[in-house]
């Protein structure tokens, strides 16, 4: 076989397409391959650096190939769409894969490891079931509503709804209706137990890892943060700095700037989501707190006195993601800054 140095590997549900060249660039593979024919083909092959976009399965077959002796790094898709010259097909994707690999300014995806694939899997299953929960209640809501039976927002609300339900006494709901209800409050009492049952292993998750309890260590990183920093970002060191983390994030201001002159505007929201949300909302409660008793943070109090609590929590947000970065990487404690 050919001198093959990279592979661009785009990968599927049962079909493969491959994309080689040897040392000079010249391309000496262009293969389609059956998912049981993968590994197989690997393992003849001498080790050389294969490219993947990341996505779903990625980290799996980036175990897999690196069990074999492979070199393998994963990139997000929309780094590696540039590259493709023109069209979309399999071929052409393999073939942009395997050119965006072996550029010297690409940033790539750290592999996970199962155990932190099944912690960010507690989080994405919360999610599923926070939105059941809130769906439900809204359809209790809904449905009450109709009888003329209302309550005031939030889990009191709810409460009171449910005993309406659960009195046979009350005649403002008619049976049939009380039926079909009883099913959905049987149902939202199965979804709370599952989030609770949720929360507790995410919070062992967090508590069980030296670098968890660290970062819970900052105000404005809680459990949950915690836990979902530890799964998301397996090697820190794919960041070069603090600021590479906060915008991998989405959380540095989005650029407009030309001629010398520099445009920033809001926040790019081009990163995870999810850690964003979590980086914010635990901001806007260490904001909340400073309102009402101060911070020893100069200048946050500067900051709240010119602008929202909003931006100051989005500003603080990205201040925590670059701390963040820096603890993983350092090893160190939390320390609470110095005022000059």
């Amino acid at each position: 076989m050919a001198d093959i140095r990279v592979i661009g590997l785009d990968i599927a549900k049962s079909v493969f397409q491959l994309h080689g060249v040897d040392a000079g660039g010249a391309t000496v593979l262009q293969r389609r391959l059956t998912r049981g024919r993968l590994l197989p083909f690997f393992a003849k092959l001498p080790r050389c650096l294969i490219g993947i976009e990341a996505c779903a399965s990625s980290h799996h077959w980036a175990r897999e190939l690196i069990a074999l002796g492979h070199e393998v790094k994963l990139m997000p898709a929309q780094y590696v769409k540039p590259y493709v010259k023109r069209g979309k097909n399999d071929a052409a994707d393999a073939e942009a894969i395997c050119e965006a690999v072996t550029r010297p300014t690409m940033r790539f995806v750290g592999i996970k490891s199962p155990e932190q694939q099944s912690v960010m899997m507690l989080h994405r299953v919360r999610l599923i079931l926070s939105r059941q929960r809130t769906q439900l209640s809204n359809a209790l809501r809904a449905h009450l509503a109709e009888f003329g039976i209302v309550a005031p927002i939030g889990r009191n609300g709810i409460d009171h709804l449910i005993g309406v339900i659960a009195d046979p006494a009350d005649d403002r709901l008619p049976a049939e209706a009380r039926l079909c209800l009883e099913m959905l409050v049987a149902q939202l009492r199965i979804v709370k137990e599952q989030i609770l049952e949720n929360d507790r292993r995410i919070m062992a998750s967090a508590r069980s890892t030296e670098l968890g309890r660290r970062l819970m260590e900052i105000p404005g990183v809680g459990p949950l943060l915690a836990s979902a920093i530890v799964a998301t970002v397996p090697d820190p060191t794919i960041f070069r700095s603090g600021r590479d983390l906060a915008a991998w994030i989405g959380l540095v201001p989005r650029q407009n700037s030309s001629g010398g002159k520099e445009r920033l505007g809001r926040i790019t929201k081009a990163g995870h989501g999810y850690l964003r949300q979590m980086l914010i909302a635990g901001a806007m409660a260490v904001v909340r707190y400073a309102e009402r008793n101060g911070a020893r943070r100069p200048w946050l109090v500067q900051l709240l006195a010119r602008r929202k609590a909003k931006v100051a929590a989005v500003a603080l947000a990205n201040t925590n993601g670059r701390m963040i970065w820096a603890m993983m990487v350092s090893g160190e404690h939390y320390r609470e800054p110095q005022a000059a």
